[in-house]
């Protein structure tokens, strides 16, 4: 979610103010730093429960989903829930007008009927190392920054490459803290992920663009998927017809006690980047320039496709899983800006720097190791600031454009074709690759949306973007078209291989650099790559050299400053563990928000005129007649819908379960509330709350509304009272305390209890 062309503007830096709750921690450090806090909060399990390399734990419970969500296993027989968005993709491509799952919903009654996804991986935790003095070996403090980070390349890589044993895993080392600090992740990969179950969009993306990010929610944001292995429970590269129901070491039991305020609440995840310590020139070039102008850009892209998509069926299910992906980021860098503007985190970060400058000034040795720092960063951004533009319009606006995106995927093959001594098997090879991607690709395109989209965007491209920044088919189009965009495109698209697949696969039979050179969809983008590479890239990538010196200092300095503090690092798309407890909040003056929203809710925003907010029938119908089964919350009657933590997670963190104190599953984290857009760049503990899916709407989804009881059944399903956390009242507890039938519409499944009965 967060892979954008402007990533090398995240630090990886520490937190700069920390609070009970904050922090997305490495799980093989929770024993020595976190476990006790976690205890005072309601944790039961030991940290070995949590994580262990040599027995079975939570970290064997979930997994990276698809490279850049979470999912957690709920049964003996790799069944797995994510979030509906993390599926979204998957579920679009098996979507036809016919066979519409997007907007049906679908349920395998069989696991022979479950459907294969090409490409998905699930990547299970094996184990994490320090491998910071390994990486380290050899670099010295006088060496140039360049030397040093090819030094460091070079050793991450023969590390990660052992690791894999042949092949056996998946492995690679990060850097952490700025580059102060490099773990080993070594990971087990799963090729063969099969699509089990997921609600129809109504109920899975209900409230749409308008409640994204938004509190209170009424989303049922879940999809059901299962893992399958070999006949020895190992994994596989793909499908087989062969493959067997993956066997994990690990499954999480699903916890029918529902939550209260004070619960304690920990996820497990791989949240993808935060920015903590992005220094303020960083967020002033954010604020200024990068936000405003992603914002305008996929502004015009959104609507444009949504003129198309609203034309037919076909095109809706094309550009569905497009829309939704850029329309998460684009309501994010609004709720972003917005944010940082109205809780002045700019200043905030200037008042941090000047206690930093004057902590630093009052020693000599803290002034030879840390005196340029600041300097530097200010520096450096100011100079970025200067081809920021340019960064931000390649990434949008050109490489927004389908074709342009499209066509860059040519350079590889280009290259070689170019060089009289190039391997004619790598020149096979990378022209069998894309023959393969664009049989994925042209399924999903239409011409002529992308040609207005392309019009539109490469002119905006000319307008904001400095003209001697601009590449060559600017001024061509400047000389040969009056600069008219909407002319040019009409030319791009008339006579343009890289429109349709079957002259694609022609070219690709005998691919030549005169072709290529000849095409104008291809001489476009060309000229675009070319230019970005040669006369942006370069001069940023001078100014990142900079920075990552600067920020090795700047890191070590306010860990330096605040030395009886931990840390824990930045997001970076590895395996984390946040932990805090079920918390209502106050949004702003005189606006109180509850902890837990109720299906009432969906009968008070359906609107059926409005497709953000329509709701199936058979939903009113068993709402409105109250028909919760033993979903129903025991408190209220109430079917609950989603309920608010102060756990610490980002993108990557979707689908991530919610574990109670004793390793039950409560529900699956989703999103974040609007008050707290700026949680990437500082933690508020006021007003930072994870929104989660109650499991018990999961349940009632899949089995009520679904009819799937099987996959209910499947699970393994507990009531063992109340959660454990630090706000539960006697009153709550005796509330919630003893044992629960939970019926299917199939008949009653076994439940757990908390004084280990079962019932039937």
């Amino acid at each position: 979610m967060l892979k954008k062309s402007w990533l090398w503007l995240l630090l990886v830096l520490p937190s700069l103010s920390a609070s009970a709750d904050e922090g997305m921690w490495l799980p093989m450090f929770i024993k020595r730093l976190n476990y006790v806090d976690m205890q005072k909060k309601g944790l039961k399990l030991t940290a070995e429960e949590i994580y262990s390399v040599n027995n079975s734990s939570l970290k064997d419970a979930v997994g990276q989903f698809g490279g850049g969500c979470t999912a957690e296993f709920v049964s003996s027989q790799g069944l797995l829930l994510t979030n509906h968005h993390c599926g979204y993709g998957q579920i679009q491509s098996h979507s036809t007008p016919q066979n519409d799952l997007l907007k049906n919903g679908f349920y395998a009654p069989t696991p022979a009927q479950e459907l294969p996804n090409m490409g998905l991986t699930m990547d299970v935790l094996v184990r994490m190392d320090d491998m910071t003095s390994k990486v380290l070996e050899g670099v010295t403090p006088g060496m140039a920054e360049a030397d040093r980070a090819k030094l460091i390349a070079e050793h991450q890589k023969t590390l990660g490459e052992a690791a894999t044993e042949g092949g056996k895993y998946v492995a690679y080392v990060r850097d952490f803290f700025g580059g102060n600090e490099f773990y080993l992740f070594v990971y087990q990969r799963f090729g063969d992920v099969r699509l089990v179950g997921t609600p129809p969009e109504s109920v899975g993306k209900f409230g749409g663009d308008t409640d994204n990010w938004m509190w209170p929610r009424h989303t049922g944001d879940f999809s059901v998927f299962r893992v399958y292995a070999d006949k020895n429970n190992q994994p596989t590269a793909g499908y087989s017809a062969d493959n067997k129901p993956y066997s994990p070491k690990k499954f999480l039991p699903v916890s029918m006690s529902g939550v209260r305020e004070g619960d304690f609440a920990m996820i497990f995840g791989f949240p993808g980047r935060t920015q903590r310590f992005l220094p303020a020139a960083g967020l002033q070039m954010m604020l200024d320039q990068t936000h405003p102008s992603s914002i305008k850009l996929r502004d015009t892209r959104l609507k444009l496709w949504k003129e198309s998509m609203n034309q037919s069926a076909d095109l809706r299910i094309k550009y569905a899983s497009k829309h939704a992906r850029i329309a998460n980021y684009w309501k994010y860098f609004i709720g972003q800006s917005e944010g940082m503007k109205r809780l002045k985190t700019i200043d905030t970060k200037k008042a941090e720097e000047a206690r930093l400058a004057t902590w630093i000034g009052q020693d000599a040795t803290r002034q030879q190791q840390y005196g340029s720092a600041l300097n530097t960063i200010n520096t450096a951004y100011q100079n970025l600031r200067e081809n920021n533009l340019s960064t931000v319009y390649y990434s949008e606006a050109g490489l927004g454009t389908e074709i342009n995106a499209f066509a860059v995927r040519f350079e590889p093959l280009y290259a070689l074709l170019k060089d009289p001594k190039a391997d004619p098997a790598a020149v096979k090879k990378a022209a069998d690759g894309l023959k393969a991607y664009a049989a994925t690709y042209f399924k999903d395109y239409d011409v002529a949306t992308d040609k207005k989209v392309f019009a539109a965007l490469m002119q905006m491209y000319a307008t904001d973007v400095p003209k001697a920044q601009q590449a060559e088919v600017f001024r061509t189009v400047d000389s040969q078209y009056s600069g008219s965009w909407a002319r040019y495109a009409d030319n791009v698209f008339g006579k343009s291989f890289l429109t349709s697949k079957a002259a694609v696969e022609d070219f690709l039979a005998n691919p030549t650099a005169a072709k290529l050179e000849a095409d104008p969809g291809f001489a476009t983008a060309h000229s675009l790559y070319t230019n970005y590479q040669t006369n942006i890239l370069s001069k940023n990538q001078a100014e990142q050299a900079k920075l990552a010196q600067a920020n090795r200092a700047y890191v070590a300095g306010i860990r330096g400053m605040n030395g009886n503090k931990v840390y824990s690092p930045d997001a970076n798309s590895t395996i984390r563990l946040s932990y805090g407890s079920v918390k209502a909040y106050d949004g702003r003056d005189a606006v109180h928000y509850d902890l837990m929203t109720t299906a009432q809710g969906i009968l008070e925003k359906e609107d059926p005129s409005n497709p953000e907010f329509e709701v199936p029938q058979k939903a009113l119908d068993l709402i409105k007649a109250k028909d919760f089964g033993s979903y129903a919350d025991k408190r209220t009657g109430q079917l609950p819908v989603a309920f608010l933590t102060t756990n610490d997670i980002t993108g990557g963190n979707s689908g991530s379960p919610v574990i109670n104190g004793r390793g039950e599953l409560l529900g699956l984290a989703f999103d974040g509330n609007w008050e707290a857009m700026t949680g990437d760049l500082v933690y508020d503990a006021d007003l930072k709350r994870t929104i989660c899916v109650d499991i018990r709407y999961v349940l009632w989804c899949i089995d009520k509304l679904g009819g799937a009881p099987h996959l209910v059944k499947e699970m393994q399903v507990v009531n063992n009272g109340p959660n454990p956390g630090v706000g539960a009242t006697a009153s709550a507890n005796a509330e919630l305390g003893g044992k629960v039938k939970l019926k299917t519409s199939q008949g009653k499944v076994k439940v757990k209890s908390k004084d280990g009965a079962a019932s039937r």
